[in-house]
């Protein structure tokens, strides 16, 4: 297929630079998940419409955010030797077999897969525990003195530390758990 028989349009409702073209539609992350999965064939994919695309983006917000420039350049770079590697003929001198030029480009969306899934389980427990609070102590620390102590501080030693501890312990009602 052709690049230039493509249809490229850009998608402001499809994430910060969403894409849609003739065989996809979606972000950039998913497009590489699915050539991952050989649902699109890296033959047909369109680096340089997808390139113009993201520069009209750039264009149309009137800035240029670094970091998303980055992460662009860096996705068009893995898809560009990816594809280069599968255009161009195996070298019959090269002394170490390769293999498919796609494995690094799996093994990167795999651990980018990773930090998303982690990244959004912990956007879940912040929602999550936003809004709650822990009770404090039901246990008097009053309740814990001895009655022939002073009521200021004194230096203590460990086994002093222990000891209070224990009796601390000790007052703490027992759950019984089933």
């Amino acid at each position: 297929m052709v690049a230039s028989n493509l249809n490229v349009q850009l998608d402001h409702n499809n994430g910060p630079y969403g894409i849609k073209l003739e065989l996809f539609e979606g972000p950039l992350d998913l497009l590489l998940f699915l050539i991952r999965k050989d649902e699109i064939d890296i033959y047909d994919i369109p680096i340089a419409d997808i390139t113009r695309q993201f520069l009209e983006y750039v264009e149309i917000i009137q800035g240029l955010n670094l970091e998303l420039a980055g992460d662009f350049v860096v996705m068009a770079a893995t898809l560009m030797r990816v594809k280069s590697r599968m255009l161009l003929p195996a070298d019959p001198d090269a002394v170490e077999e390769e293999g498919d030029p796609r494995e690094e480009l799996v093994r990167r969306l795999l651990e980018y897969q990773q930090f998303k899934d982690v990244a959004g389980w912990l956007e879940d427990q912040q929602e999550t525990f936003r809004d709650v609070y822990y009770r404090g102590a039901s246990v008097n620390v009053n309740d814990l003195r001895d009655d022939n102590e002073d009521e200021g501080f004194r230096p203590v030693g460990m086994f002093e530390l222990l000891a209070a501890f224990k009796r601390a312990i000790d007052q703490v009602p027992k759950e019984n758990v089933h």
